[in-house]
């Protein structure tokens, strides 16, 4: 699954999507990992907006304590299968209100041997940026979060991993965000392979993310 993604400048995100700052904040990290603030772009009164929300979902996993026997901190849940949006997700993926659009420039992914993984980054040739498809909600622990819903990987590309982000198209962003649940199957394919630019670098993975 992706952790690791740049959304860009928040300006050609503005242009890009054509949406309305909600409120005004910092920009956040340049690469977004876990638990950190990214854009997304929702629905507020049929209009386009904007906002900053912590990636990952919290969540308590069962049986997990401290040291001491204190209960730990939630785990962000930042990546949703598409699969499981009509179980785990579907209260958030049934209500087009708590759907939203990720603005994502690239995103990366971990190759190689455990260890000595380095980071490869990939884009789309035909755009600059593109909509990442995405549920959000409000957390008592966090305030608002969201989540990246992923799919099946182009078959040309499943030696880098098994899964990529949901894709969607300009033409299919009003769909994304307003159409009922069992339309929403259409999105449930990876983008085509000849459109995905992959870059290889020699950065490692665990140094987090720094360009290279």
């Amino acid at each position: 699954m992706c952790n690791r993604y740049q959304p860009g400048e928040r300006k050609r995100i503005v242009d890009f999507f054509d949406a309305r700052v909600l409120r005004e904040v910092n920009d956040g990290p340049a690469i977004v990992h876990p638990r950190e603030p990214g854009w997304v772009v929702r629905m507020d009164d049929g209009l386009p907006v904007l906002e900053q929300m912590t990636w990952g979902f919290p969540v308590y996993v069962s049986g997990r304590i401290g040291k001491r026997g204190q209960p730990l901190k939630p785990k962000p849940v930042n990546n949703a299968r598409f699969d499981k949006l009509g179980s785990f997700w579907r209260r958030w993926a049934a209500n087009p209100a708590q759907r939203c659009l990720i603005p994502t420039m690239r995103y990366a992914e971990a190759v190689g041997q455990p260890g000595r993984m380095t980071t490869t980054w990939l884009s789309l040739r035909s755009e600059p940026m593109f909509a990442w498809a995405g549920l959000w909600g409000n957390s008592e622990e966090w305030g608002p979060v969201y989540t990246a819903v992923m799919t099946t990987c182009a078959a040309e590309l499943a030696e880098i991993h098994d899964r990529s982000p949901v894709i969607v198209g300009r033409a299919d962003w009003a769909t994304w965000l307003q159409a009922p649940l069992p339309d929403l199957a259409r999105f449930d394919r990876p983008w085509p392979a000849e459109d995905v630019m992959v870059e290889a670098t020699p950065v490692l993975w665990k140094e987090g993310g720094r360009e290279g």
